[in-house]
This record gives C-alpha cells, sequence and structure tokens, in this order.
C-alpha cells in the first residue's frame, strides 16, 4: 500500500520532460503543482481522520486508495496549467489521512510492544518506493507513441489502476478488527483483545490529565529550531525527489528507462546509509554529532553537484541523497528525547505538520529558480545553503543523547531527586540503544512524566521522512507523511 502511494505522489518527477512539453508548464508551474499536493494534505488530514473514526479503518483506507488511484488515473489526461493544479490538489485530498489510519489500524490489532516494529516495516514501504519508482517510470514512459497517447499518460494510467485494483484487494482481504480474524484462536483473540483495550484504557486516563497546547509549544525556543530543522530537511528531500529524473536526463544520450534506473542509485545509498547511520547513532548514543554530519554532508553534496559534469553530479547527489534522507530518522531521536509525555503527541504533530511544508516550498522554489536562470544549479546552491544552516541550528537543541538530561517541570509539585523513583515520580528516559536506560530526573518545560509512559512513546521511522509516535493514542501526533 505504501509503495503504491508513494509511487502515485512521486512519479511526477520522471515524467517531467514530457508533460511540460506536451502541456507548455514551464518549470516554475511545474513547481508549484508538484508542491500544491501537500497543501491540500495537510488542509484535509484533520477532516479525513474525522471521518475515519466514523467509517473505520478497513473502510477508508479502501476509500483512500481508490480515490487517489482514480485521481492519479486522471492525471494521463492533463491538457492545461489548471488542470494540472487541480489534480494535483484533488490528489492531495484524496490521499489525506492514509497514514493516520494505517497507524490507527495497528493500534487496534497490536500491543504497544509490537507496534513501533509493526510501524518500521511499514513505513520501509518509502524506501522500497524510492528505489523502484524509477525503473517502473522510466520503463512506462518508453511507451510513447503506443496507440497515440504520450508515455507520460500511459505512467500515469497504470500505476494509478493499480492503486484502484489494490484498493478492493485490500478491502478484500484486509481484516476489519481482531474479532473478524479467521486464522487467530478464539483464545488468541481474546488475549489481544484484552491487552489491546486495557492499554487504550491507561493511554486515555493519561491524556485526559496531559493535554499541553499547541500554542504553548510555539512558545518554547526549542520547539522553534526543530520545526526549522525538519522542515529544512524536507526541503532537501523533496527537492532532490522531484528533480532528480530531470537532473540525471541532462546526462544526454539516456532512454527513459536508463533515467530511472540510474535514479534509483542514489536511493539505493541512502538506504545502505540510513541503516549504517541508524546503527551507530544507537551505538554512542548521540544523535545530535550525527545529524550535523549528515547535513553537512548532503550539503557538501549538492553544492558538487553545481561544479561538476552530469556524470559526476549524479555521483554528488548520491553523497547528498547519503546526507539528507538518513538525516530524517536521526532527527526524530532528538524532540521525542525532549518532550516528555504531556508534550510527546500534540508536539511532534505540530513538528510534523509545520515541517512537511517544505514539500511545498522545495518544488516550487526548485521551479522558479529554474525558469529564472535556465538551470537547476542555482537551487541546489540554495539546498547547500538550507542544509548547512540546518548543522548549524541542531547544535543548538538539546536532548538527542543517552546522557543528555530529559529536563521535565513537574505540574503541582517539585521533581524527585532520589535515585529510585515510584511510579509517578518524574522521570526521563534516555534515547539510546534498545535497553533501560539509567532513570533521569530533572526540570524543564513540559510537565510530568513517568518511565512507563516514556517507555512507550516510540518514533517508528525508516528513511523516507514520515514518521509518526506508534504508542500514543490513535489519532494522536500524525501529520504529513512523506
Amino acid at each position: 500500500m505504501f509503495v503504491a502511494n508513494y509511487m502515485d505522489r512521486v512519479n511526477l518527477g520522471f515524467a517531467q520532460d514530457q508533460l511540460r512539453a506536451d502541456v507548455g508548464l514551464s518549470a516554475a508551474a511545474f513547481g508549484l503543482g508538484a508542491g500544491i499536493f501537500f497543501i491540500a494534505y495537510a488542509i484535509f488530514e484533520v477532516p479525513s481522520n474525522m471521518m475515519m473514526e466514523r467509517f473505520g479503518a478497513k473502510i477508508w483506507l479502501t476509500r483512500i486508495m481508490i480515490t487517489w488511484g482514480l485521481v492519479a488515473t486522471a492525471m494521463a489526461f492533463v491538457s492545461s496549467a489548471e488542470m494540472f493544479y487541480a489534480l494535483r490538489f484533488l490528489l492531495g485530498v484524496a490521499e489525506a489521512g492514509f497514514f493516520p489510519a494505517v497507524i490507527y489500524y495497528f493500534s487496534r490489532w497490536l500491543p504497544d510492544s509490537h507496534r513501533g516494529r509493526a510501524t518500521s516495516i511499514f513505513l520501509m514501504g518509502s524506501g522500497t518506493a524510492t528505489v523502484i519508482v524509477g525503473p517502473i517510470s522510466g520503463a512506462l514512459l518508453e511507451m510513447h507513441g503506443l496507440w497515440g497517447h504520450s508515455g507520460w499518460q500511459w505512467m500515469f494510467f497504470i500505476e494509478g489502476v493499480f492503486s484502484v485494483v489494490l484498493g478492493f484487494v485490500v478491502y478484500r482481504f484486509l481484516d476489519s478488527g481482531i474479532e473478524q480474524a479467521t486464522w487467530l484462536t478464539d483464545e488468541e483473540k481474546h488475549g489481544l483483545v484484552d491487552v489491546i483495550d486495557a492499554e487504550q484504557a491507561e493511554r486515555a486516563g493519561e491524556r485526559a490529565t496531559t493535554q499541553v497546547s499547541r500554542w504553548k509549544l510555539l512558545a518554547d525556543p526549542q520547539m522553534l529550531l526543530f520545526l526549522w530543522i525538519y522542515f529544512a530537511i524536507n526541503v532537501a528531500l523533496y527537492a532532490v525527489t522531484f528533480w532528480l529524473p530531470s537532473i540525471v536526463d541532462d546526462i544526454g544520450g539516456l532512454s527513459e528507462f536508463q533515467v530511472g534506473l540510474l535514479t534509483a542509485v542514489p536511493w539505493l545509498c541512502a538506504i545502505v546509509a540510513v541503516y549504517v547511520s541508524g546503527r551507530i547513532s544507537d551505538r554512542i548514543g548521540k544523535r545530535r554529532p550525527i545529524l550535523v554530519t549528515l547535513l553537512v554532508i548532503g550539503g557538501c553534496g549538492t553544492l558538487l553537484a553545481v561544479f561538476v559534469s552530469p556524470w559526476i553530479g549524479l555521483g554528488a547527489l548520491c553523497i547528498a541523497a547519503v546526507g539528507f534522507k538518513p538525516a530524517s530518522p536521526i532527527f526524530w531521536t532528538i524532540p521525542q528525547s525532549y518532550l516528555d509525555a504531556r508534550a510527546a503527541a500534540p508536539g511532534i504533530a505540530l513538528i510534523n505538520s509545520i515541517g512537511n511544508l517544505g514539500g511545498f516550498v522545495a518544488p516550487t522554489a526548485f521551479g522558479l529558480i529554474e525558469d529564472a536562470t535556465g538551470s537547476t544549479k542555482g537551487g541546489l546552491a540554495g539546498l547547500t545553503v538550507v542544509g548547512f544552516l540546518a548543522a548549524l541550528s541542531v547544535l543548538l537543541v538539546r536532548g538527542g543523547g543517552r546522557n543528555d538530561r530529559i529536563r521535565t517541570k513537574p505540574a503541582t509539585a517539585p521533581a524527585a531527586t532520589a535515585p529510585e523513583a515510584t511510579p509517578g515520580t518524574a522521570q526521563g528516559v534516555g534515547s539510546g540503544p534498545a535497553g533501560t536506560p539509567p532513570p533521569v530526573t530533572g526540570r524543564g518545560a513540559h510537565g510530568l512524566e513517568s518511565a512507563h509512559a516514556r517507555e512507550r512513546t516510540v518514533i517508528a521511522s525508516t528513511g523516507e521522512g514520515a514518521y509518526c509516535p506508534a504508542q500514543i493514542g490513535p489519532l494522536e501526533g500524525l501529520g504529513t507523511p512523506q
């Protein structure tokens, strides 16, 4: 499902040259259309979540997949800039709520101890999609001229129809709930339902006394830093995602399929970097130095691409992908360790929602720069500046290390200072490797947190940039995916 979702969202980059030539789009018009998707997604995500609560995750996931597939298919019939904008906006409307619906579905199927792993496996779909979307889209683009239609029309039509068919398959085989699962025994069903219901009841009690206003979060300078850093990461990621095929095509003499194959190379490198950087980060327990290094590497990659030949530029973009792609999962460990239980859900949602507006800014700015200069080099230089500024900003944040103190502030009583705490004592848990880190006590900006509640707040992540607190309530902390 996630592979199809991501493919229909970013295949636009591969159709860019043919689409612009046939429809008469400028680079700025193309960039605006690519980015307007994210505006629609942000506007309609909450209404979509409300409808999901009413109809259930299975029906709503089916509706989302079928409608986004229909809109993606309709992209094959774009004939003007206005139609292009409208369909990209409608694609964002159709996809809105997909990620929260999946996470909500997990919350009704899996206990806390398994949900983080399940979410991580699901999010691996984005990494898979970045590798396979290039060759598939490139092969479909080579159908140019078949039955009088352009390659980009065939690409949108076939990939859109695939999502529609997959939507009906999902409805046929996806069980609505544990009670409907024929592959579980009655004893297993009752055991799962009892555990999940008990966890949901406990979270409901915690949330009743731990609501934090997003406006208060915006008053925290650290939160503003988090917003800017995640925004910068998304600007870099989506700029490379949408413009990479066009940059590779500048090499010259390549078929559409060969362009698709070559665009997969940076993302293959990035997937390896996601795994390696995550292992190193967990081993040393220091997230900020790793994140700074990754952002600097990404900035150096885009800077190098400005001054070298297209073939060497492809290698430079591999360096950029190795830096920017792993930066997102490493970043999420930092606000996770800074925010306590009361602020985690609204804080992560706020970072994710505002930060993902980088998906609108990146292609729009790239298009404007290309129209003004006739080249993408100015955009690549801009990404270098963004990467370096974000790296400098990381040096100012707190949290993200095994030995960093989780700063909590009691709501009504002084924080405990005893080395051993009982349940309910203000206590933080670092974000180092798996296991039980030593408790840390102290004061901070966002209220009480028990070690138990902290332990359950897990950020499930992959290299894609869409992240969710896997153990927070079913609809909290969920923003726009990447």
